[in-house]
């Protein structure tokens, strides 16, 4: 009896050890997430492959042209000005005197020039009463010739005079343009972004080689469109005018519209970065730009080709560009099966054969366990 107790005891030793092996060797089911094939719009898209940003269509750096104390200063960052006005004053007390002394000469020589002129209109009148009178044979041909020289004479000094008044009119434009130089004016309606700068400071123009920062930097505020770099291997895709998508992360519930408005001409090389070419996009709707910023990052998906109404496969399922792992739910086992596929972007890949509307597919791929005909489990979730 203690014998086949003891039988009894090594068959259980035994039958538990080949189920505890036979527990580990066993296949056991792997947990898959499933998506299923269906129709709709798929999209040839290239994106950019660094973060794009947001530029205002003008942008000034500005400073004045000659230096010197600031003695004007009626701006604020932030404030909102417009083409023309005053910016910042350089001290010209003198400049503005040398033009108070043109302006005067100019009209003294303007003055000098109409008394010549008159004075020359009286004596041709003369000369012409002179020329009668001697065909009359009432005054000698000296008297004559001596009207018509004096004529001559006058109408010299005052074409003289006029050229006189020229000449001081440029003098005016010169004193005018170094007056100008003191004083720096919005050469278009924008927002002030920045100022380096005090009232009473000095300021001093850019050395040859030398850059210094802008005493104001002047950004247009109605305007704005999207640098971003594309991939030198997707931008051979790009034509100027293709619609595409812009995504702003300070607006990421919201996707802006805009359409391909210029690709640089020359591919960009930066070091430890891969070659990249400009693109730059517009935005359709100019109702947009009253919520932008300049300087917002962006990503710009700009719209290659498109497929309506065509079956697709979520691309995250897509392995080796024409493979899926497809979902039996009668036997819990899955299959990979090739299929020829169309148009592809990041989200979807079009399906031209090969599988069906309604096919359930795998979309977690990256399993190491999943291989065909293993036996496979829904995620919690999953129909």
């Amino acid at each position: 009896m203690g014998r086949l107790i003891r039988w009894l005891v090594l068959l259980l030793v035994i039958a538990g050890i080949a189920f505890l092996v036979w527990q580990k060797i066993r296949v056991k089911p792997v947990e898959v997430m499933v998506r299923p094939v269906t129709r709709g719009i798929v999209e040839k898209t290239v994106a950019n492959t660094r973060a794009g940003t947001v530029n205002a269509c003008r942008r000034s750096r500005l400073s004045p042209s000659i230096g010197g104390q600031i003695a004007e200063l009626p701006i604020h960052e932030g404030d909102q000005v417009e083409a023309g006005d005053l910016l910042l004053e350089i001290w010209n007390k003198d400049l503005s005197a040398q033009l108070a002394v043109a302006e005067q000469e100019a009209a003294v020589a303007k003055a000098h020039a109409e008394a010549a002129c008159q004075s020359a209109e009286e004596a041709e009148r003369q000369a012409q009463r002179a020329q009668t009178l001697l065909k009359n044979r009432v005054t000698s041909q000296e008297q004559t010739d001596m009207a018509v020289t004096e004529a001559l004479s006058l109408r010299a000094k005052c074409d003289a005079s006029r050229a006189s008044v020229q000449m001081s009119l440029a003098h005016v434009s010169l004193a005018r343009a170094n007056f100008s130089r003191s004083r720096l004016v919005a050469p278009f309606s924008g927002i002030i972004a920045k100022i380096e700068g005090e009232l009473n400071e000095y300021v001093t123009p850019s050395p040859v080689g030398v850059q210094t920062p802008p005493v104001v930097d002047l950004i247009e505020n109605t305007c704005f469109y999207i640098t971003a770099p594309i991939d030198e291997v997707d931008a051979a895709a790009v034509r100027v005018g293709m619609v595409s998508r812009i995504a702003l992360d300070a607006f990421r519930n919201r996707a802006f519209e805009g359409k391909v408005r210029r690709i640089a001409p020359y591919v960009l090389d930066v070091a430890k970065q891969a070659r990249t070419v400009d693109i730059e996009v517009d935005f359709v709707d100019r109702d947009d730009f009253a919520y932008l910023l300049a300087g917002y990052s962006a990503d710009v998906e700009i719209i290659i080709d498109v497929r309506n109404d065509t079956l697709k496969v979520p691309s995250e399922a897509v392995m080796d560009g024409n493979a899926v792992y497809v979902f039996s739910d009668q036997d819990s086992t899955i299959s990979k099966r090739t299929f020829t596929a169309g148009l592809s972007n990041w989200a979807f890949t079009e399906v031209v054969s090969g599988l069906s509307e309604g096919t359930q597919v795998v979309v977690n791929v990256d399993k190491p366990e999943l291989k065909d005909g293993v036996t496979v489990f829904l995620a919690e979730g999953q129909p």
